[in-house]
């Protein structure tokens, strides 16, 4: 017959012990979160902070697919720690050809962000062109759909030369392919 053994074990301390003199984290974090100002109170409501202002676009009225290869041409030198120059400003690089973009870009306005959501992978990016008067900004929609939310920023636009949305934006070897889609076609054939 078989029988339970229990072991008990004893524990000893060797050498010197302190007590532990840091805060407790999570206590840190609650005391810190509790200063932060009231945003609103502070600045005002969120549809008039200028980095909430997003980026805006055209409706697309047809689908269609261009290619854009984002080149870079640097604005200065680029030295090494000891001065020796790497690369001279106004250099032009592709930086496709040492990165890859593993994930899609579908830039949308709000009201196409439903679309977005059901067609967009969990690792795609989601940004947000402006919208109509009366949209929720981006943190009420992100907070919404459990889901980040960027706003597209006019630099993006320009870089990509994006004119409408919704559109996807997809790495295509050492370039970028821009996916235009006309919301009112697919909208037509989901009805179907």
């Amino acid at each position: 017959m078989l029988m339970a053994s229990s072991l008990d074990a004893e524990t000893s301390t060797i050498g010197r012990t302190w007590p532990i003199a840091e805060p407790d984290a999570l206590s840190e974090i609650e005391g810190r979160a509790a200063q932060v100002p009231d945003m609103k109170a502070a600045f005002g409501p969120r549809e008039r902070w200028s980095a909430m202002k997003a980026a805006t676009l055209g409706i697309a009225r047809a689908d269609r697919n261009r290619t854009v290869v984002p080149f870079y041409t640097l604005d200065q030198d680029i030295r090494l720690q000891d001065g020796k120059l790497l690369y001279a400003k106004g250099y032009s690089f592709n930086p496709l050809a040492y990165v890859s973009l593993p994930q899609r870009l579908f830039v949308v306005h709000p009201r196409d962000l439903d679309w977005a959501l059901r067609t967009a992978r969990p690792a795609d990016f989601i940004l947000l062109a402006a919208g109509s008067p009366g949209d929720a900004d981006a943190i009420t929609l992100g907070e919404r759909h459990s889901r980040a939310l960027f706003l597209l920023e006019e630099r993006v636009k320009t870089r990509l030369g994006l004119t409408v949305a919704p559109v996807i934006v997809a790495q295509a070897g050492q370039k970028l392919v821009l996916t235009e889609v006309d919301r009112s076609k697919t909208d037509r054939r989901a009805a179907r």
